[in-house]
């Protein structure tokens, strides 16, 4: 019971700094695509970290949390795929395509296809 509690809060301190590295990056970076980068990673495992360390706490009380478990897994699957799609809509709005090296094939790059038209 002892080693889940400490366990616990070794999950917890470590959730704590990558959330404080997340927050420091996401003010000291200077561009969009920088400071998407500093809380879709270290904040999203952070929040991940805090929310293990919760379910063991709780299973050393007894009690058993699993809704902590899916929280931190439904945060793993969808904190990556919104930062990529933030991302895609940054470079659709501000890259210029003929500043752009050719692909290689007949179709365009993905990100700056139209979806209308490929």
């Amino acid at each position: 019971m002892i080693l889940l509690q400490l366990l616990g809060i070794v999950f917890l301190i470590i959730g704590g700094v990558f959330g404080l590295l997340g927050s420091y990056g996401m003010i000291k970076l200077t561009g969009p695509m920088q400071r998407l980068h500093a809380p879709s990673k270290a904040s999203t495992v952070g929040v991940a970290a805090v929310l293990i360390g919760a379910f063991f706490i709780g299973a050393a009380g007894g009690s058993i949390g699993w809704h902590n478990l899916l929280i931190t897994l439904f945060l793993l699957i969808t904190a990556p795929v919104s930062a990529l799609f933030l991302s895609k809509a940054h470079l659709f709005a501000t890259v210029d395509r003929s500043t752009l090296p050719a692909t290689g094939t007949a179709a365009d790059w993905a990100t700056l296809a139209d979806p209308e038209t490929d």
